[in-house]
């Protein structure tokens, strides 16, 4: 086998791996929906409750997370917000519980204005973290 066959089995073999983490997560969250963003080391499904977030109301947010191969178990997840047009966040802080098997469920979190958000989802591991942001708008 020659030095080049080995670098491509090994990009194969990297390839295949990223492809395992990523079946690993799931596409849905029970029940069905949501959205999934990446980043290097995380994966990270979530939706709305209720799915359209209503204005001046509380809402939550479920979420699972997973770790890509090679990447360490996520320590801590935190979920905020903020528009970026306004250049503000929301008026409160979220809570977050953890539930089994990398799901999580941010509670208390309101859009207090019409228009475009970012909710962003920072998930912590290894003393580093992994910022990960999905546009909403409200109407």
């Amino acid at each position: 086998m020659t030095l080049r066959s080995l670098h491509v089995l090994a990009a194969a073999a990297a390839s295949l791996a990223g492809t395992a983490a990523t079946a690993a997560c799931p596409a849905q969250l029970p029940g069905g929906g949501g959205v999934r963003l990446e980043s290097t080391r995380y994966e990270l499904v979530y939706r709305a409750k209720p799915e359209r977030i209503p204005l001046n109301e509380h809402f939550s947010v479920e979420l699972a997370v997973c770790a890509r191969a090679g990447a360490p178990q996520p320590e801590s997840v935190r979920v905020d917000a903020q528009m970026p047009e306004h250049k503000h966040g929301m008026n409160y802080k979220s809570s977050i519980s953890a539930g089994a098997n990398g799901y999580y469920r941010a509670d208390g979190l309101m859009f207090h204005m019409p228009g475009k958000w970012q909710l962003m989802f920072d998930v912590r591991g290894a003393g580093r973290t992994d910022r990960m942001v999905s546009g909403v708008s409200v109407e």
